[in-house]
């Protein structure tokens, strides 16, 4: 859809006109206003209020008809009609229901003293000239219904107006009652809504998209298929790295079919209430079966499709199995041909239910990996376009330095590159930029006013340099990009590597790995005769590599072709290891010998390239960031593993952990993120 278009229909939804919306609380208060108003309203004649003086004044002139004593609160004064006094000017107002008002109205502070007080004022003009006085106690029939009907209404409209905030909170669905708390919670998107996402606005992915494809033509023209007795999966589950790209695929699938879309996350199921998940589940179906054809999208599947009897600890009765076998009931409920497509999203396959995975349900899995060297050039091509850049931008060279990442990476690359030029007042984005964002990404953020010591930053230079030289020498090693001892996040140095991209890793290159890694250690020790704790991460990551080298892919004699890698996660909820205590030793010993070996190595190729080796870091201590022309001057060119004469940059990993690091050799795209060997010396200090 383009923007002109867009900006149309919101232009028409806006200038709709919308009435104000009422909300229940205001009508509640105007209730409460209303009786409380009743109270102090009052319908009766006004009549003016007058004190003693006055009123034995009139008593005396003889201009007094009667006298009645209310509620033994006031006096009521009525005058004769004859009286020339019978026109008062001031008024006040008197809660009377007497037919005729009274003339004037005289509040007592006493009922005894004002009864004395008219008992002697008659004893002293006699009964016969002296006025009627009576009693009345007047009963307020309103105000009495009233005290006691309020509170009631007032307790019931607060409980009204707490039960509709709780329920709404806790159900999230339209009618705002209780009844609504097992109401679906997905979010649709179908040809009246504004967002419409397909294929064009998602680069890269091109496998993916063939596979997807088979869906929206199925959706487009089910006929055609149907005739043959042909018959559409019932779900597709997108399998991938986080940041590849699989909620935006399954968008512009709905796009492309042009078919409405039921948005909802794995996590929206689950509740505290039992069976709301399930409900919710069954509410779900309901609508998309009301709305096919359609496609039901489910992200992160994993928060309510875990394997069942993981957690013995919740019981039988766990809400997450009950949503799960809900699920698993529905996606086997509805026609085969009914055009109801489930697509799901996760990055934890292996935790999955393997009857979620089986034939019927999600029995087609599209792998949405880290996309490659083209794929990357696409995607760059899509997050440059609102970019102001400058001629010498080459997209082709970026995508060679960010090989491993993914299109959030990618476009979390083109948005700091903005940043970085808008803080200098560039007005427009340059190659340096892109370059930093790319550094800062990995590494973060420069720290060159972070104090050190003129003895630590040499051992940080010797230690770098340790790295970079034995990663030049060895022919498996990855090939050096830069040098730099500034620091960066945690690191108090790093050095840059972009591995070629390969499928499989052999044993000569991660003993090289193993080697090049535990060189900036060797480094301190040859050239200090002692040791930092700089090297922390790099003894990390050279200790879980090579237990994965021993353990996992059989790498050793001792142990021989053994593997005690679990793909499918179970051994996480195990207290027990799949070998023997023996074994266990065993491991233990040729680890620990491999790096042994490793580490003389490297130490070795130190003392016989020792001159270099303090070049390199006398260099490092002037420039502080030193790059490859700078080593093959140093030691020439560098000899290239000849297995390998395509060399294509990798993306430089930070702190990444060699366990995955060496098991992600075991995918194409993954293992280039894994494998790549940003190094960075963490001071544990």
């Amino acid at each position: 859809m383009s923007d002109s278009k867009i900006n149309k229909d919101s232009s028409n939804k806006n200038s709709d006109p919308q009435k104000p919306k009422i909300q229940s609380y205001w009508i509640y208060i105007a209730i409460a206003v209303v009786f409380l108003g009743m109270q102090f309203i009052n319908f009766n004649k006004t009549v003016e209020e007058i004190g003693q003086l006055k009123l034995e004044e009139l008593i005396n002139q003889h201009s007094v008809a009667k006298i009645v004593l209310v509620n033994k609160e006031k006096a009521e004064i009525y005058l004769k009609e004859s009286s020339e006094n019978n026109s008062p000017s001031g008024t006040k107002s008197v809660n009377s229901f007497s037919q005729v008002p009274p003339n004037y109205v005289y509040n007592f502070l006493s009922a005894e003293d004002f009864s004395r007080w008219i008992y002697s004022l008659e004893k002293e003009m006699g009964a016969a000239n002296f006025p009627e006085v009576t009693s009345l106690t007047r009963k307020n029939y309103v105000g009495d219904i009233m005290g006691w009907i309020l509170p009631i209404i007032l307790l019931v409209a607060i409980w009204l107006f707490i039960f509709r905030k709780m329920s709404g909170g806790a159900g999230g669905g339209g009618a705002g009652n209780i009844f609504s708390v097992g109401k679906s919670k997905a979010q649709i998107f179908d040809k009246n809504t504004n967002v419409k996402i397909d294929f064009k606005d998602v680069a890269g992915l091109e496998e993916a998209k063939v596979e997807v494809n088979e869906i929206v033509d199925f959706l487009k023209n089910p006929k055609k298929y149907t005739d043959l007795g042909g018959k559409i999966p019932k779900g597709a589950l997108l399998v991938g790295p986080p940041g590849t790209g699989k909620t935006l695929l399954a968008k512009a699938v709905a796009g492309e079919a042009n078919v409405p879309f039921f948005s909802i996350s794995g996590s929206d199921f689950v509740e505290m209430f039992v069976g709301v998940g399930a409900s919710r589940v069954r509410d779900l179906f309901k609508q998309a079966k009301e709305k096919a054809p359609c496609i039901v999208f489910i992200d992160e599947i994993d928060a309510v499709g875990r394997a069942r009897g993981r957690n013995a600890s919740l019981g039988s009765n766990d809400e997450r199995e009950n949503t799960l076998n809900q699920l698993l009931t529905e996606m086997d409920g509805f026609g085969t041909n009914s055009g109801v497509i489930i697509l799901a999203a996760t990055n934890r396959s292996d935790v999955l239910d393997k009857a979620l995975l089986r034939a019927g349900r999600f029995d087609r899995q599209i792998s949405v990996e880290l996309p490659d060297l083209n794929e990357r050039k696409e995607i760059f091509k899509v997050h440059i376009r609102p970019l102001k850049l400058s001629k010498e931008i080459d997209i082709d060279f970026f995508s060679k330095q960010t090989p491993g990442f993914s299109g959030a990476d990618i476009a979390n690359v083109c948005n700091e590159s903005a940043l970085i030029a808008a803080r200098s007042n560039k007005k427009k984005i340059g190659k340096q930029d892109f370059l930093d964002a790319i550094d800062r990404i990995i590494g973060g953020l420069e720290k060159k006013n972070k104090i050190i010591s003129a003895e630590e930053k040499k051992t940080i230079a010797f230690h770098e340099a340790g790295h970079a030289t034995i990663s030049w020498l060895l022919p498996h090693a990855n090939p050096l990009v830069k040098v730099t001892i500034i620091p960066r996040g945690r690191a108090l140095g790093a050095a840059w590597y972009l591995p070629e991209e390969r499928q499989i890793t052999t044993t000569e290159q991660l003993l090289d790995e193993l080697c090049a890694t535990l060189g900036g250690r060797a480094s301190e020790e040859l050239t200090f005769n002692k040791i930092s704790t700089g090297a922390l991460n790099d003894l990390e990551r050279v200790t879980k590599q090579a237990y994965a080298m021993i353990s996992y892919f059989g790498m050793s004699k001792e142990i021989g072709n053994l593997s005690y890698y679990d793909s499918s996660g179970q051994g996480d909820y195990t207290f027990t290891k799949p070998y023997s205590e023996k074994t266990a030793e065993k491991i233990d010993l040729s680890v620990k010998e491999l790096i042994s070996i490793e580490y003389e190595r490297a130490k070795k190729i130190l003392k016989d390239n020792v001159k270099g080796l303090t070049e390199l870091a006398q260099q490092l201590l002037e420039k502080e960031v030193i790059f490859s022309e700078d080593l093959e001057r140093i030691f020439g060119k560098r000899k290239v593993d000849a297995q390998s004469l395509t060399e294509v940059p990798k993306k430089p990993a930070a702190r990444r952990s060699p366990v995955k690091k060496v098991l992600a050799a075991k995918t194409s795209q993954r293992s280039a993120k894994k494998n790549a060997s940003g190094e960075n010396d963490e001071n544990s200090n």
